[in-house]
């Protein structure tokens, strides 16, 4: 898959796996922080974007500190997944 077909994939994964229904894919920013001040995302969201990762791409995340680094905004996520996925 390209990366740009990634991108649009995982960002309307985001909205449906987070049942953000007032947002579209265009609506993402690949560069835009997913938590704070970007999309707004809190602590319970980053463990469903765990179980994304795990169940759609086969990507387990076991440290929190390496969960951090990855689900930083659409970009990091998506190099992470081109290079981690087993699925």
């Amino acid at each position: 898959m390209e990366k740009e077909q990634l991108k649009q994939q995982l960002k309307e994964q985001i909205i449906q796996f987070l049942n953000l229904t007032n947002l579209t894919p265009n609506d993402i920013k690949d560069d835009e922080p997913l938590f704070g001040e970007g999309l707004g995302l809190d602590s319970i969201d980053s463990i469903e974007l765990i179980v994304l990762l795990s169940r759609e791409y086969g990507i387990t995340i076991e440290d929190p500190k390496e969960g951090r680094k990855i689900l930083v905004d659409i970009n990091t996520m998506t190099d992470y997944i081109i290079g981690h996925r087993t699925k």
